[in-house]
């Protein structure tokens, strides 16, 4: 069998890296040097083409405990980072330039690592070949073309999201839950009621809060941020996402004058989503001015909502949890165009795929963290089913199952989630 990288970015490198340290010969292509994408600067690999901070350092912290479990999978990129780091509190920050010239250095001199400088068109399906795709956010052209008619189900455009909280976060004796009319299970939504005075006073500061940067595409009608919606006058929102019609809160047995409505985002019921509030918004203001929202006072923001071109598949109706196509188990995807967002998430799901590349050829079941890790519970989310509305996501502790029994204090409950996760983790390698 041949293994084959498309892509030397974070994913790319570290599945490339996985497969050569596993003995096997890969070869890696990229097409820098010959072709960059607008993003790009150089032509070194696994570039940072954002920011420099590959998020928190601690352990007790989502961002932490990723770069944990990856490093004890043998991570490429986590002691390579750690080696350059440069001062930034409690994150780990990288020397950008230095980071990528120590990852191309280690990839180009590994014996078992080919690098193939070119512009990939067509995909080699053929059963004798494992390839992974790690072609990022920004794939275009001829080849997402080939993955568009491989997949059949090619998201092209990633235009608008909704902010997620955690359940656990959601102030219950203000929200209640419940669907419209009593139509489905009351676990299904969460809603959050607004008198006329709340509601009068939440319009005036989202329509006055700060926006990010516009992007150059065309937002569609279904698409709207709500703050746009909000300038189209003050019951805009009352008509639309915010419409109270069919609901009737327990704690005053009226319908409310407004409600958000919150929608469950997986199958356990960890995180839910704000529907309806697709958003521009600076991620500072989303969280001060959604805290305005009754029962949302001292939410968990898992995920900003945001709005801005990202090319990526539909992943719960085309990939196992072990990141291979459910057509074609030969075939592996890695990386932002699996709709796992975020540098060290990316690189994350490179090992993953990389692990289960050598297995695959090897005849061994794929391997797969436990849900309760942070690299499973991501590995879960882009495989699940039961997720009809899939949009990006990074590591945070919603997508975890909870700690039972309950631990109320946060920096004892992120402890907690940490250690558990850390512990399986190791249980989950020694059996491989």
């Amino acid at each position: 069998m041949k293994f084959k990288v498309i892509g030397a970015g974070l994913a790319g490198v570290e599945a490339a890296w996985q497969i050569a340290q596993a003995g096997y010969k890969v070869e890696l292509y990229e097409m820098k040097g010959i072709k960059r994408s607008p993003a790009h600067k150089t032509d070194l690999f696994a570039e940072l083409v954002c920011s420099n901070s590959l998020k928190a350092s601690r352990l007790e912290s989502a961002a932490g405990l990723l770069k944990e479990e990856m490093f004890l999978l043998g991570s490429l990129t986590v002691p390579v980072a750690r080696g350059c780091a440069v001062p930034a509190g409690g994150a780990l920050a990288v020397d950008r330039d230095i980071f990528s010239k120590r990852i191309t250095d280690k990839i180009k001199s590994h014996k078992n690592i080919t690098v193939i400088n070119q512009v990939v068109e067509t995909l080699d399906i053929n059963s004798e070949t494992v390839t992974v795709i790690a072609t990022g956010p920004l794939t275009d052209g001829a080849l997402a073309e080939n993955i568009k008619s491989l997949t059949g189900d090619y998201l092209s455009f990633y235009d608008a999201a909704a902010p997620i909280v955690t359940a656990e976060s959601v102030d219950m004796t203000k929200a209640f839950g419940a669907s419209r009319y009593d139509r489905g299970g009351e676990n299904d939504y969460i809603n959050c009621p607004f008198n006329k005075a709340e509601y009068e006073s939440f319009i005036n500061e989202l329509v006055s809060a700060e926006s990010a940067v516009v992007h150059d595409f065309d937002v569609y009608e279904g698409c709207m941020p709500v703050e746009k919606l909000a300038q189209r006058g003050l019951d805009a929102p009352r008509f639309g996402p915010m419409k109270p019609v069919g609901l009737i809160d327990p704690n005053t047995n009226h319908r409310p004058w407004a409600c958000v409505q919150l929608r469950r985002e997986n199958a356990k019921g960890t995180m839910f989503n704000l529907v309806g509030f697709q958003t521009n918004l600076k991620f500072g203001e989303q969280k001060r001015v959604f805290s305005m929202i009754p029962g949302l006072e001292n939410a968990e923001f898992v995920r900003y909502g945001v709005m801005h071109r990202n090319s990526f598949i539909n992943s719960p109706k085309l990939l196992n949890n072990d990141f291979s196509l459910r057509s074609n188990k030969n075939i592996f995807f890695a990386g932002q165009i699996t709709g796992v967002e975020g540098y060290m998430e990316s690189a994350g799901s490179g090992i993953i795929a990389g692990i289960n590349a050598v297995r695959r050829v090897q005849g061994k079941d794929p391997f797969v963290p436990n849900s309760d890790t942070m690299l499973g519970a991501l590995c879960e989310y882009i495989s699940d089913e039961s997720v009809t509305d899939f949009q990006p996501m990074g590591a945070n502790f919603g997508i975890l199952p909870p700690i039972e029994p309950k631990i109320r204090e946060k920096k004892e409950r992120y402890k907690a989630l940490s250690q558990r996760a850390v512990k399986s983790l190791e249980l989950s390698i020694k059996s491989m």
